[in-house]
């Protein structure tokens, strides 16, 4: 697991905090971060959020359905420094409408495969997070929690993706293909992942996006920027989202 400058994730516990067991990284173990200044962002110390007493985490082997027992609000990764918040994404009490988040997805079929999708599969909660940082790139993340584990992995492997694209379109990015350059160093256990990008010819901005799969939770993290998102803040925004619910 790769821990990222100015970002470290830890545990939140009665009267103390402890690490999170994030081994770190050299710059040019990752390809295309060589250089001192390689456009990753400054976000604040990063915080699990406590469990209720006696539940375990979503990994522990006592907990067959991978249930997050922790407050799904408190696991989306927060804003880094600078960041504008997106104010749609805030929801009532920190719950969003699933109709907020379908509206990413460009085609009305698809919007409403998705809605049914979701409805089928007894969606519980969504919670979410956006920003613009100041050179104007765009992140929501989106975090959907269901009942179990294995309707998570069912959505992620056979309903929403295939191994070379998403199944439904966003708005924005017509056209993706899976992210061969995104570094497997960075691999989160518990935390499975398809990540894309958008091709060439993209307009005026390009989208990156992954969707993961943590026990009971899918987690959908899309960047958009203008004249095209670049590869290292989206890296970064993944892993540590992926650290937050693993």
């Amino acid at each position: 697991m790769l821990r990222w400058s100015a970002a470290v994730v830890v545990f939140a516990a009665v009267g103390a905090a402890s690490a999170y067991g994030i081994a770190a990284m050299e710059r040019t173990d990752v390809p295309g971060l060589a250089t001192a200044s390689d456009g990753r962002w400054e976000y604040p110390e990063i915080v699990k959020p406590p469990l209720p007493s006696g539940s375990p985490g979503p990994l522990a082997e006592a907990n067959k359905a991978g249930t997050h027992y922790a407050d799904l609000r408190a696991l989306v990764l927060p804003a880094p420094e600078g960041a504008k918040e997106d104010r749609t994404l805030r929801g009532e009490d920190g719950w969003l409408p699933a109709k907020t988040f379908v509206a990413e997805y460009a085609g009305k079929d698809d919007r409403d495969t998705v809605r049914q999708l979701l409805a089928d599969n007894g969606l519980r909660h969504i919670a979410a997070r956006g920003w613009t940082t100041q050179d104007g790139t765009r992140t929501r993340i989106y975090l959907l929690q269901f009942d179990t584990a294995a309707v998570v992995d069912d959505l992620l492997s056979s309903e929403l993706t295939d191994y070379d694209a998403p199944r439904y379109a966003l708005r924005g990015a017509a056209q993706l293909s899976r992210d061969e350059k995104f570094p497997e160093s960075t691999w989160v256990e518990g935390v499975d992942r398809a990540v894309f990008a958008e091709t060439r010819p993209y307009g005026r901005e390009q989208d990156r996006q992954a969707y993961l799969g943590a026990s009971d939770t899918l987690a959908v993290v899309v960047q958009s920027g203008a004249g095209g998102a670049k590869a290292v803040p989206f890296q970064q925004t993944v892993t540590l989202q992926s650290q937050m619910l693993g």
